[in-house]
């Protein structure tokens, strides 16, 4: 151990005891002030002796790194059980001499030990909570790969063994349909039902054209490695079929069981249980591990996210009561799979800034987990993106996502790179790549000219197509380029006055 690492350690204690003295002295401030500063010599003699007791002790030397939690608080008993005996035997006579209560330097001991105790616990399970690195998964990568089986009818017996299969499971009706949809009378169709992604591992490669996968992706363990595990298995277009209950089944269900208000109480409280804490750093590797995975919320943006990010491509969705069945077909090699993705509500998104430089922005998330992986999917949908860079009726959006766009609330994290000196307060919108590669030529050069802005030329013009835009960005940076101050004072003002005067809202 290092004498920068040692003299830390030190440091640490030091501020440790430092507070702790504090509030024992405060304490004993209304009993007797006389004696306040004899309690401070008292506190500087203890706190000496502490770290005496940890440098013989090897304590400030030890490397923590393959340490157990139950072994660092060892090491720091230590010193306060022999600072206990010391002030409870030799020296307790001595501080009678001077009138000094036992009790009080007691505190100080135990306030000292409690709050080492709990550093040590925070800092242990941070370790924990972070250590959430998934080995890299190796994709197999191939040119083609056509079935192997051939497609025949199944006997009568194999069709009732799994008739019988599918109804232990689900209804008839949910058989009927997948008999039609997926073929489950072929011998090119593979039923699966276990949670366990491993039970996939066991299929031989493109043996199957069609994979049924009956277990509820809200109960499946590791579901992108599941995905790509299905992909691999996969002849080329081969068909996957996954079923999900929608979180707003759960929703509708909870709001309709209660009376208002406190129906909306209680589905809050389910949605930061369910959806918050899993996504959460610090939070979401202990959910996991008390729940296995079970019962999670899933929404239809994460779930069609999920699955191009492996690969896959929906075809269709079939809803039947409150199980939505998703056909998928496998299109390309799945995305790699380094390390598990954590989607908490802050996020950090590239865009292009001046000079061509990639700068991260930081917003608050408005759209479900995976929905950039989707984009392409919900723009052809609804016939293009629109001047803000997104498509009407745009489903990955959540509705609190909705509020917090039409009040810029998601945008209130770009401060920290305004501070950071990334973006100007006026100036134009920063661009993701895919937009910045949207307009023209000319257009680009003298973006890169001038920094972004936190308030964009947008809000003052209205722009309602991409030439409206052009021209609207074209002229701020225009004006910009020729007088920067006096046209970012002149927009600032112009946007303030559409803002209060014209209502004008975020898209």
């Amino acid at each position: 151990m290092d004498a920068k690492s040692v003299f830390s350690r030190i440091w640490t204690d030091v501020i440790i005891w430092g507070v702790s003295g504090l509030l024992c002295i405060l304490w004993r401030v209304a009993a007797d002030k006389t004696v306040i500063l004899v309690y401070v010599w008292l506190f500087l003699l203890m706190m000496a002796v502490w770290i005496l007791l940890g440098l013989v002790t090897g304590k400030y030397h030890r490397s923590y790194k393959q340490m157990w939690l139950w072994q660092e608080l060892l090491g720091m008993t230590v010193p306060a059980l022999t600072e206990f005996v010391i002030l409870l035997w030799p020296a307790r006579e001595l501080l009678a001499l001077f009138n000094l209560s036992v009790n009080v330097a007691l505190w100080m001991i135990a306030i000292v030990a409690t709050i080492n105790a709990i550093c040590i616990v925070i800092k242990h399970y941070y370790k924990y909570a972070r250590n959430m690195d998934v080995p890299a998964m190796e994709i197999e990568k191939r040119t083609s790969a056509k079935v192997k089986r051939k497609d025949e009818p199944r006997s009568e017996q194999s069709i009732q063994t799994i008739h019988q299969s599918v109804l232990s499971i689900t209804t008839e009706d949910d058989y009927q349909m997948l008999v039609e949809k997926a073929h489950l009378n072929s011998r090119q169709t593979k039923i699966v039902a276990n949670r366990d992604r491993f039970s996939f591992l066991q299929i031989p490669d493109y043996q199957y054209q069609t994979l049924v996968d009956l277990t509820l992706l809200n109960d499946a363990k590791g579901i992108n490695r599941r995905f790509c595990i299905v992909n691999q298995k996969l002849p080329d277009n081969g068909q996957y079929v996954c079923c999900y209950r929608p979180q707003e089944y759960m929703k509708q269900k909870i709001l309709g069981k209660y009376f208002f208000p406190l129906n909306w109480f209680v589905y809050t409280l389910y949605f930061l249980h369910k959806r918050v804490v899993p996504r959460l750093a610090l939070s979401s590797r202990l959910y996991y591990d008390l729940t296995k995975g079970r019962k999670r919320m899933l929404s239809k943006t994460e779930v069609f996210g999920r699955l191009y990010y492996c690969g896959f491509e929906v075809d269709e969705v079939v809803p039947m009561g409150h199980i939505e069945y998703v056909f998928a077909h496998r299109k390309m090699q799945p995305y790699p799979q380094e390390q598990l993705k954590l989607y908490g509500p802050l996020i950090k998104l590239p865009r292009i800034c001046k000079n061509g430089e990639i700068h991260f922005f930081y917003k608050f998330r408005t759209m479900h987990p995976y929905a950039e992986y989707i984009q392409d999917v919900v723009f052809d949908e609804q016939g293009g993106m629109n001047i803000a860079d997104k498509a009407d009726g745009d489903w990955r959006i959540s509705s609190w996502g909705r509020v917090m766009r039409r009040y810029w609330l998601d945008e209130l994290p770009m401060l920290i790179n305004w501070i950071k000196g990334d973006i100007k307060l006026v100036g134009v919108r920063p661009l993701s790549k895919a937009m910045f590669n949207k307009y023209p030529e000319y257009l680009q050069q003298k973006r890169i000219k001038a920094k972004p802005g936190l308030i964009p030329p947008f809000y003052i013009d209205h722009p309602k197509t991409f030439d409206e835009l052009f021209a609207s960005e074209n002229k701020y940076l225009d004006a910009y380029l020729a007088h920067p101050i006096t046209t970012d004072i002149r927009y600032f003002f112009m946007t303030i006055y559409s803002i209060l005067f014209k209502r004008i809202h975020s898209a």
